[in-house]
C-alpha cells in the first residue's frame, strides 16, 4: 500500500475523474515514469484517457458495474513504448529477419545492408501495390501491440525513394498510413518524416528544396498519424569509413557527407542549406548524422536556425555515433534530441575501433554524457536493422553488454528509470505530445503496456525474458496473454 503521505501528494498532482471506468487495472507496480518517478498499486481508464492514478482505495470507487477489472498481481505497468525510429512498412516485409543479423563478415567486408547505414537489402519482391504496403503496415502494427508498442516514429518517407528498389520508403507510404488511420486500423500512433533524397544515399540542395516547395503529405489524422517533418541523410557511417569524423580512419581518409556537391565545402554548405530552409519552412528536423564532424556541423547548424526565429524545433540527430563533448553541450543549450541505438552500439563497437583506431570510442555512442550534459535522449531500434523488441534495447542500455555477454562503453551505462524514459516520456516530447501521452496521469492518453513481472524483481539483463502481458492503446487492449 502507498504511504498517506504519497497518496496526498498524488491527489493534489492529479485531478479526479469520479464516473465509472471503462478499464481498472488493480494491485500492481505503475512507474508513471513522470518527473516525480510516481509509483502507484492502480490505474482506472474511460473513454481512452487516464481519469485516475492511485493506491487500490483510491481506484475501488470507480469500478461499476460494466468496467472490466484486471488484477495485476504485483506486475508492472508502464506508459506506451514509444520506438522514436522504425522503419514500419519495411518492418512488415522484413520480419523475422534484421540487418544486424547479417554481421558476420570482417569490418572491411561488411555490406551496406549490415549497420544503420541500411541499404535497401532484404528478402522479398518490390511493394509495388498499396495492398501490399498496408498489409506491411498491419502486420508491423501486430508484432509492436505484441510487445507493448502504442506509437512508433516511420522516419523516412518519400518522392526521393518513389523509385526505390524496395517500395518501402516512398510517398505512397505516407497516404497509405494515413488511409490505415482514417479507417481506424492503426493499433500504434505514428509519427512520420518527409524523405527528399534516397535512403541512406545522395540527396542534392536543388531537389531537397523541390521537394518542400511541391510535394504535399497527406492531412494529419488527429492522435494517430501525423507528418511532423523532414529526414536527411547527411553522411554514412564509421565501419564504412563514409562518415565525415574529425579523427582520421586508418587509412588516413576523413570520410565525407552524402549530399551532392563537387567539393566538401560545397557539400557542407548544400547542407547547412537544406537544414535552414526545412526549418524555415516549419518542420522538425531529423538528420543521420554519425561522424565527429557530422554531428558537430548538423548541431551547429541547427543552433543557428534556431536562433534566428526562437522557434522552439526539436530537431534532433539519429545515431550521432560520434558526439565530443563540446558537441554535447552545444546540443543541450540549443535544445537539440539524441535519437541513438544501444543495441547498434555494443553490436558495432569493434568495427569502429578496427575502421578509427580505438581512442575514437572515447566518444562513441555516449549516452551517459548526453543526459549528463541535459540532452533530450531517445532510444530507439531503427527495426529492421535491430529487433523492435524495447526490452532488449533497454537492457543493452543499461549493461552495454552483447550477445556474447562482452560490455563494451561500461562508463555510458544508464540507469534503467533514465532508459524507460527514453523510451516513453522522451519520445513524446520529439513528437511534441508530451502533454497528452508518455506518461502515467490522469488527463493523458491511455497507452499502457504491462509486464509479466515487477521491474524491481528483474535485472536488466533478464528483462527480454518478461513477457508483455498487456497493451492498451486508446483504452483498448491490443494485446492480452
Amino acid at each position: 500500500m502507498l504511504s498517506r503521505a504519497k497518496k496526498k501528494m498524488m491527489r493534489i498532482e492529479h485531478g479526479d475523474d469520479s464516473a465509472p471506468a471503462d478499464l481498472v487495472l488493480t494491485g500492481g507496480r505503475v512507474h508513471t515514469l513522470d518527473a516525480r518517478d510516481g509509483l502507484a498499486e492502480a490505474i482506472a481508464i474511460r473513454n481512452g484517457r487516464i481519469t485516475r492514478v492511485g493506491d487500490n482505495e483510491d481506484i475501488a470507487p470507480l469500478i461499476g458495474r460494466e468496467t472490466r477489472v484486471i488484477g495485476l498481481r504485483g506486475r508492472s505497468v508502464l506508459p506506451g513504448i514509444n520506438d522514436s525510429h522504425l522503419h514500419g512498412v519495411w518492418l512488415g516485409t522484413m520480419w523475422p529477419h534484421l540487418l544486424m543479423d547479417q554481421l558476420t563478415a570482417p569490418p572491411a567486408e561488411m555490406t551496406a545492408e549490415a549497420g544503420h547505414g541500411h541499404g535497401h537489402g532484404g528478402p522479398g519482391p518490390r511493394l509495388e501495390r498499396s495492398a501490399d504496403r498496408r498489409a506491411a503496415i498491419l502486420r508491423t502494427g501486430e508484432l509492436l501491440a505484441s510487445l507493448g508498442v502504442t506509437s512508433y516514429t516511420e522516419p523516412g518517407l518519400g518522392p526521393g525513394e518513389d523509385g526505390g528498389p524496395t517500395g518501402c520508403f516512398g510517398s505512397e507510404a505516407l497516404r497509405d498510413y494515413a488511409d490505415l488511420a482514417a479507417e481506424g486500423r492503426l493499433t500504434a500512433r505514428v509519427t512520420a518524416l518527409m524523405l527528399f533524397g534516397e535512403l541512406d544515399g545522395a540527396s542534392s540542395l536543388e531537389g531537397f528544396t523541390r521537394g518542400l516547395r511541391e510535394f504535399a503529405p497527406p492531412a494529419d489524422v488527429p492522435g494517430w498519424f501525423r507528418v511532423a517533418g523532414v529526414k536527411i541523410f547527411a553522411d554514412g557511417i564509421p565501419p564504412m569509413r563514409n562518415a565525415w569524423t574529425d579523427e582520421p580512419y586508418v587509412d588516413g581518409t576523413y570520410g565525407g557527407l552524402l549530399v551532392e556537391g563537387a567539393t566538401a565545402e560545397r557539400r557542407e554548405a548544400d547542407l547547412v542549406a537544406m537544414i535552414e530552409a526545412a526549418h524555415a519552412a516549419g518542420h522538425q528536423i531529423g538528420v543521420h548524422a554519425t561522424g565527429s564532424r557530422t554531428t558537430r556541423r548538423v548541431a551547429e547548424a541547427f543552433r543557428d536556425a534556431g536562433a534566428r526565429d526562437g522557434r522552439d524545433a526539436r530537431h534532433y540527430i539519429i545515431h550521432g555515433d560520434l558526439l565530443h563533448p563540446a558537441t554535447l553541450a552545444e546540443m543541450a543549450a540549443a535544445g537539440i534530441g539524441l535519437n541513438t541505438q544501444a543495441g547498434i552500439a555494443v553490436a558495432t563497437e569493434e568495427m569502429v575501433a578496427a575502421a578509427l583506431g580505438r581512442d575514437a570510442l572515447r566518444h562513441a555512442w555516449p549516452v551517459r554524457d548526453a543526459l549528463t550534459a541535459g540532452v533530450p535522449l531517445c532510444l530507439s531500434s531503427d527495426a529492421p536493422v535491430l529487433s523492435p523488441d524495447w526490452r532488449k534495447g533497454v537492457a543493452a542500455a543499461v549493461t552495454r553488454a552483447g550477445l556474447d555477454g562482452t560490455v563494451r562503453g561500461a562508463e555510458q551505462r544508464i540507469a534503467l528509470a533514465q532508459a524507460l524514459r527514453a523510451y516513453t516520456a522522451t519520445p513524446a516530447w520529439q513528437d511534441r505530445a508530451e502533454a497528452w501521452k508518455g506518461t502515467l496521469k490522469p488527463g493523458k492518453a491511455a497507452d499502457l503496456c504491462v509486464l509479466d513481472a515487477d521491474l524491481f524483481d528483474v535485472e536488466a539483463a533478464a528483462l527480454p525474458e518478461v513477457p508483455v502481458a498487456l497493451t492498451v492503446v486508446d483504452g483498448r487492449i491490443v494485446h492480452e496473454l
